[in-house]
């Protein structure tokens, strides 16, 4: 009996330390791929918070829901179910058990998700569900959103805040849909960050004592270097 309780005493004194990583950001930061490949290199959980508020976006759409009229969004807000896949390597989201990581992407829904996202209703329920997956993470998870670090997981155990120029968000953004419009694209993104920002229910923003990571000049891998390294430091001093 005591050489097993020895032996596993030793393995929990050699992992690393679980922890709760908050990445928070507007749009063409590189939110989501450096979120993914932090949580592979690091072992941990993922979740998008952004598909989640995409995906009830769809649904609304689908169910013939006045996405301009708050009353209507709150009334149908806990009708979907949606279940998100917290596998860094291939990510899930489904909406009543269909898979919704394709639909959730269009531009429909890119121009409606501010405004149901805005909902009070709606962000008290996918707040829940966030911490819910975040809370169930054994090895601990990497979680990205606009207000994580403020609101959803305030006590997470490192924040992190994406930043970058409106022209290089929108360089980013016009490279990955084709035949976009760089222009268009810059406006919808700061129209977007206006919009985010702005709301009264959990807005974007910066938490006090969350690191400024400025992406501009910053390749992917040099953006994913700084974090994990910011993560591991993290988890030693745990």
């Amino acid at each position: 009996m005591s050489t097993t309780v020895e032996t596993v005493s030793a393995a929990a004194r050699t992992a690393p330390a679980a922890v709760i990583v908050a990445i928070d950001g507007p749009s063409g930061t590189g939110k989501s791929s450096t979120s993914k490949a932090v949580a592979a290199q690091l072992g941990l959980s993922y979740l998008d918070t952004g598909a989640q508020y995409r995906a009830i976006t769809w649904w609304m759409l689908n169910n013939g829901i006045d996405v301009q009229n708050p009353a209507e969004i709150a009334t149908a807000a806990a009708k979907p179910v949606i279940v998100s896949g917290t596998d860094p390597s291939a990510p899930t989201i489904t909406v009543d058990g269909e898979d919704a990581s394709g639909p959730i992407r269009t531009q429909e829904v890119t121009s409606k998700v501010s405004a149901v996202s805005a909902v009070p209703e709606v962000r008290a329920l996918i707040t829940e569900l966030q911490r819910s997956i975040a809370e169930e993470a054994e090895r601990g998870i990497v979680v990205e959103g606009r207000d994580i670090g403020t609101t959803v997981l305030p006590d997470a155990d490192i924040k992190i805040f994406l930043t970058a120029s409106p022209e290089a968000r929108a360089a980013r953004r016009s490279g990955e849909v084709k035949g976009s419009d760089l222009a268009a694209t810059r406006e919808a993104l700061i129209k977007r960050d206006a919009a985010d920002s702005g709301r009264k229910t959990s807005p974007l923003a910066k938490a006090g004592d969350a690191v400024e990571v400025d992406t501009t000049d910053l390749t992917l891998a040099q953006v994913i270097e700084c974090v994990v390294t910011l993560v591991g430091e993290k988890q030693a001093a745990k």
